[in-house]
């Protein structure tokens, strides 16, 4: 049985430009940066009283007390993240996304409206930016408020009107961004990423305008898997910010390798797509004769 809601401050860090990381570093050095970054990340959050909900990928969900633990909690970490070296001439950074509204812990996750506005914050973010919404920093003390200001308005899904979007001026003398009527003006962003998927004779790339792939048994999957052992809506692939995240929503999973690397298994889980490499559905890869779903990261 679910517990009754409560007003939480569900935040979201995630390691800026990681699909280029690996492109650029290689996947061992690459790993090892990003798992330094996020270790950095979860000892901010534990020093805040603050919980770890979860880690997909390059990814940490946490949830605090109070919108100040949690406003606290995302200037430290992007202060602890700066002061790490460039790694092979590359300079790790993060995106932090909050919000503070009711939410449900359920078996120690975190579900409702405020994790979604959440994670909508930490889409607009860039990296070494903390984006929050109007209505948590009005639960700031006032001195705190004085570190934030209005970026834009904009419409989120479920909401009869536009919501506050606030920039948490975590640097000294920082002026990173200006109001606009429409979008957050920030540096000239990266050259846009791209997936290609290829099943049998089909080929997809995903994009920003085609964000998303089908995979399953059912006809009106964008990929048709003909293999008995997978299941009708066996999972997807979708562009989520700068990486495109694989997720398994089968009954007997879905197999993955990373050329280079052994196969691993996703039960209703997800995983980053990195490289280039095989999907299986529903069991290990065999032989050449298994049915597969081939993906490859364009630059």
């Amino acid at each position: 049985m679910k517990a009754d809601p409560r007003n939480l401050c569900v935040l979201f860090a995630d390691v800026a430009g990681s699909t280029r990381l690996y492109e650029r570093l290689g996947d061992a050095e690459a790993l090892r940066a990003v798992e330094r970054c996020l270790n950095r990340v979860e000892r901010v959050i534990t020093g805040y009283k603050g919980r770890v909900v979860k880690t997909i990928g390059d990814e940490i969900m946490a949830v605090f007390d109070s919108a100040e633990d949690g406003m606290q909690a995302a200037c430290d970490m992007q202060q602890r993240v700066e002061d790490l070296p460039p790694i092979s001439g590359v300079k790790l950074a993060i995106r932090v996304g909050f919000h503070f509204g009711p939410a449900i812990e359920d078996k120690n996750d975190v579900f409702g409206d405020t994790v979604n506005v959440a994670a909508r914050m930490t889409t607009l973010a860039k990296g070494g930016q903390i984006i929050t919404t109007g209505e948590s920093i009005a639960e700031l003390p006032p001195l705190l408020r004085q570190s934030s200001r209005e970026i834009d308005a904009i419409a989120i899904k479920g909401k009869s009107e536009a919501m506050h979007v606030c920039e948490v001026l975590w640097l000294e003398g920082e002026d990173l961004t200006m109001k606009s009527g429409t979008s957050i003006a920030t540096a000239a962003p990266p050259p846009p990423l791209r997936l290609r998927l290829r099943h049998d004779n089909k080929e997809i790339t995903l994009d920003a305008a085609h964000p998303s792939a089908t995979l399953g048994r059912d006809l009106g999957c964008d990929f048709v898997i003909r293999d008995p052992r997978a299941s009708r809506s066996h999972g997807r692939v979708e562009l989520r910010r700068d990486k495109f995240m694989l997720v398994d929503q089968s009954t007997n999973g879905t197999f993955v390798t990373v050329e280079g690397e052994a196969e691993f298994a996703l039960k209703r889980e997800e995983t980053i797509l990195r490289n280039r490499g095989r999907i299986v559905f529903g069991h290990a890869w065999a032989d050449k004769k298994t049915e597969v779903l081939a993906f490859e990261i364009l630059g």
